[in-house]
């Protein structure tokens, strides 16, 4: 099975993953735009373009977020993923947060979408997702100085330098 003779990541994996991170990454920092323009269409109210720009962003950004989260997965359904390195628990505890981050990487856009088309309880239920993401990338990318830098692993170099087998 190629999920135990990969030593490291492809280059499409590696990019997909830094891409979409850098796609999430915006949506935390400019999702509120989205919030202002529900608010404002509640209210009756017009947005400015800038706004209306933005949350227009965040809407484009989410679906490319799922779209691209469904070829990472076809990827890695394909291609495999490198054996963790380390083991027990340090394992078990990273297998549950890659596991949560695709759930959630999954989830968030489709609520998004519910609560856009829907309203609440999805919006709310996608607002909610905001602190759970932020938590999960803090203890994951410590996780990855974690090993970088104490275990002195290779864990984090996988991520950044692809390997051909």
């Amino acid at each position: 099975m190629a999920l135990a003779t990969r030593t490291g990541y492809s280059p499409i994996q590696i990019l997909l993953h830094w891409l979409i991170a850098a796609l999430v990454l915006f949506q935390l920092v400019f999702g509120e735009s989205m919030a202002e323009a529900v608010e404002a269409a509640e209210e009756g109210r017009t947005l400015d373009a800038g706004d209306q720009f933005m949350a227009s962003a965040h809407y484009w950004v989410g679906i490319a977020i799922l779209a691209l989260v469904a070829l990472r997965l076809v990827v890695r359904l394909g291609t495999g993923a490198p054996a963790p390195i380390g083991e027990g628990v340090m394992v078990k505890a990273a297998t549950a947060m890659h596991h949560l981050f695709y759930l959630l990487l999954v989830a968030v856009p489709v609520t998004g979408l519910m609560g856009f088309y829907l309203g609440d309880p999805w919006g709310e239920l996608h607002q909610f997702s905001k602190p759970v993401f932020i938590v999960l990338i803090v203890l994951h990318a410590a996780g990855a100085l974690f090993h970088a830098f104490v275990l002195r692993d290779e864990t984090l170099k996988r991520m950044l330098v692809p390997t051909k087998s």
